[in-house]
């Protein structure tokens, strides 16, 4: 679990609850890709989009951490077809992190078609594979390690036996790519970038609220299992006050770990190193280059990053290796527009 079922809030209702957030080269611009709405939640669960939400790819162009461009979806409610309209507006500079601003309209379509932006934006929402793999024993396993503050106990896990908790599984995807050109000519010339999506809702009261946000993969996984009311907190935050309201803690549980480990001399250094990398939680990415979420370091994120392995070695500072690779994902993602793959 990525960002699957990530809070309390986000389970309520879970057309708002992102699974995964993706940002890296595409054909002919940067492409960004939110996933909600897995089908683990079963048939009952709501469908689609939600028709009184936003979703937002929100793109900070100076290092503080706050929007200075915003994409931002909106749906209707579903036609007898089952395909829902959508529209895309644009939002830069102060009205990206207003609520009540409206922005620029690129774009209307409907589910499960491409439409085009009237900037040369390629836009695709519907049902895809879930492109996410983790192993069920696994998850639980750190949870309860970041829970208690000691090893990962895998004792009783056959890595031979290893299975994707989300094979067979879809999301709703959203999937918009910005050509490069366009994109540079509203980030003031830099070409790195932090990124990072929210799901947000209106409220009764005429206002909105923010369900969900997603940068960098794997944080509730490692650190809020046992503590939902961290998820719900963090969710409703935002990537400015990380620092601030975030990094002692996780700072602790991560030296906790390590402590348990005995794998670094400095166990709480350690954990300070590495919320200093996870804050502010927005994903880095340089304008046309290749992406990767590795060991080395992070640069967006593609459908086929082995993002779990990585987290987990780095949250523990001890390798990991789950068993699982992209080959036992529901349906392989492509080199090609819409990158995703679309099912039925």
């Amino acid at each position: 679990m990525s960002h699957h079922l990530d809070s309390p809030a986000a389970r309520q209702d879970v057309r708002l609850d992102i699974t995964d957030f993706y940002v890296f080269r595409g054909e002919r611009g940067t492409v960004f890709v939110l996933n909600v709405n897995n089908s683990i939640s079963g048939p009952d669960a709501p469908q689609g989009l939600h028709p009184e939400g936003r979703y937002e790819f929100r793109i900070d162009t100076d290092a503080d951490a706050r929007p200075d461009l915003a994409y931002r979806f909106t749906f209707s409610e579903p036609g007898p077809d089952a395909e829902q309209p959508w529209a895309l507006h644009q939002l830069t500079g102060d009205e990206s992190r207003d609520d009540n601003a409206t922005g620029t309209r690129l774009a209307t379509g409907v589910t499960g078609k491409e439409a085009a932006g009237n900037g040369g934006e390629r836009i695709w929402v519907g049902r895809a594979g879930d492109p996410f793999w983790i192993d069920h024993d696994v998850l639980g396993a750190v949870g309860e390690a970041f829970g208690h503050g000691e090893r990962v106990d895998l004792s009783g896990w056959d890595r031979g036996k290893a299975t994707n908790l989300f094979a067979g599984q879809t999301v709703h995807s959203i999937v918009l790519e910005v050509p490069d050109e366009k994109l540079l000519r509203h980030t003031d010339g830099s070409d790195t970038l932090g990124t990072w999506a929210a799901s947000i809702l209106a409220t009764d009261a005429g206002g909105w609220r923010q369900i969900q946000r997603a940068g960098h993969p794997m944080f509730h996984p490692i650190f809020g299992q046992h503590d939902p009311d961290l998820s719900d907190r963090y969710n409703a935050s935002l990537p400015d006050q990380d620092q601030e309201l975030y990094a002692d803690l996780i700072a602790g549980r991560i030296a906790d770990v390590v402590a348990a480990y005995g794998t670094a001399d400095n166990a709480r250094a350690y954990g300070e190193a590495v919320t200093a990398f996870l804050f502010p939680d927005v994903l880095p990415y340089r304008v046309g280059s290749a992406a990767v979420y590795g060991f080395a370091g992070c640069n967006g994120r593609t459908l086929t990053d082995n993002v779990v392995n990585v987290m987990f070695s780095l949250a523990t500072n001890t390798p990991f290796d789950i068993g699982l690779s992209k080959d036992c994902v529901t349906a392989r993602p492509t080199g090609t527009f819409p990158y995703v793959a679309p099912v039925a």
